[in-house]
């Protein structure tokens, strides 16, 4: 079949432009051969080489002094102080778990902690960040959602636990806007000495180049084109290119990799995520201005009669690629053998520049490395505001809605209620340092037991915002995961993305794309909380629909006490409740409006920076101060919802009384506001806090009784937790 086709023909097969095929041509000085144009098509893929995005990632803040490593590498690094450093990154797997979702998110986990203990870094804590359409009725999109959150969920709990690594936890969300592509990120963190940082280059004329990890097989071909394209009815199609992967080897792997590290055996090392073989090779050259020499037939292989093309674009799971000091093969090859994994020297480091491929001693392909690697083309896409927006501002909210009616609706709706059936399938408490863990509201925490710290961390996206408005959206996501963060304890310090967007050849996405980026960066500025990394996910679409612009962000900080982290859920009868912040009637994007209007509509919540950070420092300086008792943001569902789920989750009622403009503003989502539990000693010296940081600060009830009573809306703890707990299980199941 291959021989039928022109070389035209097999780079359109391959995803490539005949403008591109005309840019290899000037690149390589002649027609390039099958092998190339993989690799070309692989390297130029929307997502390696980020061609329509990289124009708008420039400019995001990614400097500060605990800055250690950002962009660039396989993750962010951050120094957290004695000697320590976190290593974090989140990243997608959409695409493949839309198509078969078990193992499309298994090796989402699975890429996203080899990006990390590649660093020298053993991963100590996971979360993510899944979005689906509706999964309540009977419709058809709505029984295949249950079955693709069902083997997701099943995918991330049964790669993460066989490796021995928490997932402490993340947020589910649903609209009808991924009903074509649901939407699955992977957040994982580890820890390692500031100073013993391995680093993805290959350097050193002679240098070998060494393979470890799994054998090669077939399985993923094509697997980073597959996910640079849109879907349609023959998605189903595509279900080969997704990868397989054994968590019990890749638990093998990593225990062999920091084996590894302990010794002054290697320059260099780069996980084999998309493209395989390929992109770990070229961008490790890359980065260096090195060449390589590859022997193909020395990769260790799983399957029979495979050949260079299928070596060089396989995206089999569990693998690494080392550049190796040179005369350290043997000690490198027995800790490999020791840890049961393949191990073979394949290469060598060159001065030339190029790649040089070879098949059995004759060389099958020889490509410049820079161009590849760090030229790809940088498109310059046509932008455009959405048609839509005219349409969605001027929402009037003319209803005569009771407020009990509206919070019956709101608190049973699928966001607000308890996910315990999805975290009850993740181990959360191995390696025994989770401190605050999923379903505990809020930021998740765990405790660094070599210094007495505390790391936080959470992972947000509002897509009804970020569709009103994607700039103030996503200022919004840095803000709220800032906000999960800081309720913990923690100040927060920097940020990991994950981009996920529709098709970026239609200007309205890649509007979105550019507002979201300015918004990301205005946040992270204004904030002081760097980008470190990320991750760029485009052609989120199905049949020309795609999804809600969905930058999710992913935040971490850092508590110097780890005795000191505050739940976010009440804890004792009598305490005081407090709310800092204003309230305004702001309803753009709000579970309100989708509730009890049916809409994503209106004029995005006020975005202050300034706001935000007084509220940061007044929960972070209090909670230093052993004032507070817990605290919680508010922010879906506004007030009555955010009380409601700290009650709940206490198992202990409140009675509140809160001084509105307008009686429904109790559920609206203006930002930069916390509710607080105080004990009644502490009262005068919290508020002397509130106020040396100019935060808004109102005395608005106490923990009290089995009831749970917000201004107008009652109802009795024991009805509100049957509702919170047991909703999610009774939909999931309903067609098991």
């Amino acid at each position: 079949m291959q021989k039928e086709m022109n070389i035209e023909e097999i780079a359109l097969a391959h995803s490539l432009t005949l403008e591109e095929l005309e840019q290899i041509r000037e690149i390589l000085g002649r027609e390039p051969n099958y092998v190339e144009i993989g690799i070309f098509s692989a390297m130029w893929s929307e997502h390696c080489s980020y061609k329509s995005s990289k124009k708008y990632l420039s400019g995001f803040p990614t400097k500060a002094p605990w800055v250690i490593q950002g962009p660039g590498e396989n993750a962010g690094v951050i120094d957290i102080g004695d000697g320590y450093a976190a290593v974090f990154k989140m990243e997608s797997h959409n695409h493949p778990s839309f198509i078969e979702p078990y193992q499309g998110a298994a090796t989402g986990v699975g890429g996203i902690l080899r990006d990390v203990f590649t660093m020298g870094a053993r991963p100590i804590a996971n979360m993510n960040s899944i979005r689906f359409a509706s999964i309540e009725g009977n419709s058809e999109t709505a029984q295949k959602h249950r079955y693709l959150l069902r083997g997701v969920v099943a995918g991330i709990g049964g790669y993460g636990n066989c490796m021995g690594v928490p997932t402490i936890g993340g947020e589910t969300t649903f609209e009808e806007c991924y009903a074509g592509n649901n939407l699955v990120n992977a957040f994982t963190l580890g820890l390692a000495k500031a100073d013993e940082i391995f680093y993805g280059r290959a350097e050193g004329i002679g240098n070998p180049v060494m393979y470890v990890g799994s054998k090669t097989g077939r399985d993923g071909l094509g697997g980073a084109v597959m996910s640079s394209a849109s879907f349609d009815e023959d998605s189903e199609s595509k279900r080969p290119t997704v990868q397989v992967g054994d968590p019990f080897t890749e638990k093998l792997l990593l225990e062999a990799c920091l084996e590894l590290f302990k010794e002054d055996l290697i320059v260099g090392i780069q996980d084999m995520g998309a493209a395989g073989l390929t992109s770990s090779s070229f961008e490790m050259a890359g980065r260096s201005g090195s060449g390589m020499i590859m022997h193909l037939d020395k990769v260790p292989a799983r399957e029979e009669g495979m050949t260079p093309y299928d070596f060089m674009l396989s995206e089999s799971q569990e693998r690494m690629l080392i550049c190796a000091k040179k005369g350290s093969e043997q000690k490198i090859i027995e800790i490999f053998q020791k840890w049961e994994l393949d191990v073979a020297v394949i290469g060598e480091v060159t001065s030339t520049g190029n790649m040089e491929l070879f098949w059995h001693g004759q060389k099958v392909a020889e490509v410049p490395v820079q161009p590849v690697s760090e030229q790809a083309p940088v498109l310059d896409r046509p932008v455009k505001e959405p048609e839509y927006l005219k349409d969605i501002a001027n929402i009037t909210l003319d209803k005569d809605i009771a407020n009990q009616e509206a919070f019956d609706a709101m608190f049973s709706d699928m966001e607000v209620v308890d996910k315990s059936w999805i975290y009850s399938q993740y181990d959360s408490m191995v390696q025994t340092n989770t401190i605050k863990g999923p379903g505990k509201l809020d930021g998740s925490s765990i405790r660094i037991k070599e210094t007495g710290k505390a790391l936080a961390m959470s992972a947000d996206c509002n897509t009804r915002f970020c569709y009103i408005n994607p700039k103030l959206g996503a200022s919004a996501a840095v803000m709220e995961s800032g906000r999960n963060v800081a309720m913990t304890g923690a100040m927060p310090k920097a940020i990991t993305d994950c981009l996920n967007f529709g098709n970026p050849q239609n200007p309205e996405v890649m509007w979105q794309f550019a507002q979201s980026c300015e918004g990301i960066k205005d946040a992270c500025r204004e904030l002081i909380t760097p980008v470190i990394g990320g991750n760029v996910s485009l052609y989120n679409e199905t049949n020309g629909v795609g999804v809600f612009p969905t930058p999710s962000i992913a935040m971490v900080g850092v508590n110097d006490d780890a005795n000191k982290v505050l739940p976010s859920c009440v804890q004792k009868q009598g305490n005081i409740i407090f709310l800092l912040g204003e309230t305004k009637s702001e309803f753009g994007g709000s579970l309100y409006m989708k509730k009890m209007y049916n809409k994503v509509a209106g004029v995005h919540p006020e975005v202050d920076f300034e706001k935000e950070l007084k509220l940061w420092n007044t929960v972070i300086e209090a909670n230093k101060q052993d004032l507070l008792v817990a605290a919680k943001d508010v922010n879906v569902g506004g007030i009555a919802v955010s009380l409601a789920k700290m009650a709940v989750v206490g198992n202990k009622g409140v009675k509140v009384n809160v001084n509105l403009a307008n009686s429904k503003d109790i559920f609206s989502e203006t930002l930069s506001r916390a509710l607080v539990e105080v004990n009644p000693e502490n009262k005068e010296n919290f508020i002397a806090i509130a106020k040396e940081n100019g935060i808004a600060c109102e005395e608005i009830g106490i923990v009290e009784g089995n009831t749970i009573c917000i201004n107008d809306i009652s109802i009795s703890l024991e009805a509100a937790s049957d509702i919170y707990f047991n909703k999610f299980k009774k939909v999931i199941e309903q067609d098991l």
